[in-house]
């Protein structure tokens, strides 16, 4: 189980020193998201190793290069799972790099983000100094909880180096069904089956049906097939993962920007003359919408402002065919340009000043988020 924390730490202490920007790299599965990196390379992959697992504790803390097969087959053995379902977007996937970009998959609104089964955390900040953050169990932090702020930073605030996670038992049984709708009654069928204490664990709709996904006891399972009285999807386990990983036929092949939406449960289906219904996909419910557009990032913030919510560019034109490749520079879907949605001047200020804490010289990952940043 290698462990380079010494030598990632003489390299973000030199870079201190010298004032050089760094691009943190894991599996490198995430380098179309965020702005387009910059910096000399820093790469973490060889950073591995599951450092301790208790199932009986549901806990599990690994280095932030250990890949997340490795982690989903440990846990396998024992029948447990990451709760928050993370995309791998890549076969060399990373846990440091999902939680840094805090991705989690269909079960999102049900069981919680990966941010919320963060336990603590071991990082290098911008000036080279080890720090700790939380610990082992859920009830272990007093004030700010710092180690949740790593999820989502894109590395901005620190280098990770091994992160302890709550894990989470596998359901007993599962089934898939689903309704025929329009994006309109989708999202009001959905709202209803929200408010009810069925063992629902996801919803999306692609236009014409909604997709629900049942888990928990047979007996509960099979009593919510019989209220929802939908048709059984047989494959509906491929069909939940396809979504997870975008590899649904939704998300392949076109050339177009790819932008994500994050609106109130209940809110409106967005219907305008510029957007035709085939280019959306609505998930977690209703609060995640999907867009195909080449409408302007400005247009898509009103669209999104309009509706309740805010909206980022999750991948540009070349990188939702490669997503290992950088933006063509074109005005629609620039990663060079912001792609994340604009924050209130106090917001931004609050975000200069956690920055500045964690690295005052400006050199870990920096401009990955928002431009000043």
């Amino acid at each position: 189980m290698p462990d380079l924390s010494n030598e990632l730490q003489q390299t973000v202490q030199t870079a201190y020193q010298s004032k050089t920007p760094l691009n943190i790299i894991g599996g490198n599965s995430k380098s179309w998201y965020g702005r387009t990196p910059v910096g000399s390379p820093l790469h973490v992959s060889g950073h591995t190793g599951i450092i301790h697992y208790q199932p009986s504790e549901l806990m599990i803390t690994a280095r932030a290069g250990t890949p997340l097969t490795e982690i989903a087959d440990t846990l396998d053995e024992h029948r447990q799972r990451l709760p928050f379902d993370p995309p791998h977007f890549g076969e060399h996937a990373t846990i440091g790099g999902t939680v840094a970009c805090n991705f989690s998959g269909p079960r999102r609104p049900y069981a919680g983000s990966c941010r919320d089964f963060m336990l603590g955390c071991n990082i290098i900040n911008g000036k080279g100094e080890l720090m700790h953050f939380g610990g082992e169990v859920m009830k272990n932090v007093a004030g700010f909880d710092v180690t949740r702020l790593m999820a989502g930073s894109l590395g901005t605030l620190g280098l990770l180096l091994d992160l302890s996670l709550k894990v989470l038992p596998h359901r007993l049984a599962e089934q898939t069904l689903t309704l025929n709708a329009d994006f309109p009654a989708a999202i009001e069928i959905m709202n209803r089956w929200a408010a009810t204490p069925l063992p629902v664990t996801a919803m999306a709709a692609d236009g014409k049906r909604i997709y629900f996904r049942v888990c928990g006891t047979p007996s509960a399972v099979e009593k919510s097939r019989q209220q929802i009285d939908g048709d059984l999807f047989e494959d509906g386990w491929s069909f939940w993962k396809a979504l997870r990983e975008h590899t649904l036929a939704y998300f392949d092949d076109d050339p177009r920007p790819l932008w994500r939406f994050s609106v109130p449960q209940a809110a409106a289906h967005i219907q305008t003359e510029a957007i035709d219904e085939q280019d959306w996909f609505i998930g977690w419910g209703g609060t995640q919408r999907w867009l195909k557009s080449d409408l302007s990032f400005d247009d898509i913030q009103k669209l999104a402002h309009n509706a309740g919510g805010t909206a980022s560019l999750f991948r540009d034109k070349n990188s939702a065919t490669n997503r290992n490749e950088n933006s063509d520079g074109s005005p629609h879907g620039n990663r060079e340009g912001e792609v994340f949605a604009p924050l209130a001047p106090a917001l931004m200020q609050l975000h200069h000043r956690v920055k500045h804490a964690f690295d005052p010289a400006n050199i870990l990952n920096p401009g990955r988020m928002y431009r000043e940043l």
